[in-house]
């Protein structure tokens, strides 16, 4: 089929809905946790392993900006990715599948998520 409609490749002028920008990035923390999970296996590993390893592990996360950015970032995708997962639970039961209803539960998921991640913020830093 030749189709003569205009094809639009500049991906900045497309404006995604909430719903849409909030499962696209469930998905991004999704693979951010996946990784992250190298560093946490590595922490958990390195804490039990000796007293000498807890210490240092203690002592990185209080000392170290990096270890404890790395451990508020892992905190916030963990964060938003369970309150992102529970709205696509509620999307399974059948719940809020209308367009207002998504709209609701995407900005419920960033306003909990974004008091989440700001606790998280709190009890890290």
């Amino acid at each position: 089929m030749n189709s003569k409609r205009p094809v639009n490749l500049d991906l900045t002028t497309i404006h995604f809905p909430l719903p849409a920008l909030t499962s696209i990035t469930h998905r991004v923390t999704g693979v951010i946790l996946f990784v992250g999970l190298v560093f946490a296996f590595w922490a958990l590993g390195k804490s039990l392993s000796s007293p000498a390893g807890f210490d240092a592990v203690s002592n990185a996360l209080a000392n170290n900006l990096l270890a404890k950015f790395v451990a508020w970032g892992l905190l916030s995708a963990l964060a938003f990715h369970f309150v992102a997962g529970i709205k696509h639970l509620l999307m399974d039961a059948d719940i809020g599948v209308t367009l207002e209803g998504s709209i609701q539960k995407a900005q419920i998921t960033v306003v909990v998520s974004a008091v989440l991640i700001i606790l998280a913020g709190v009890w890290v830093w």
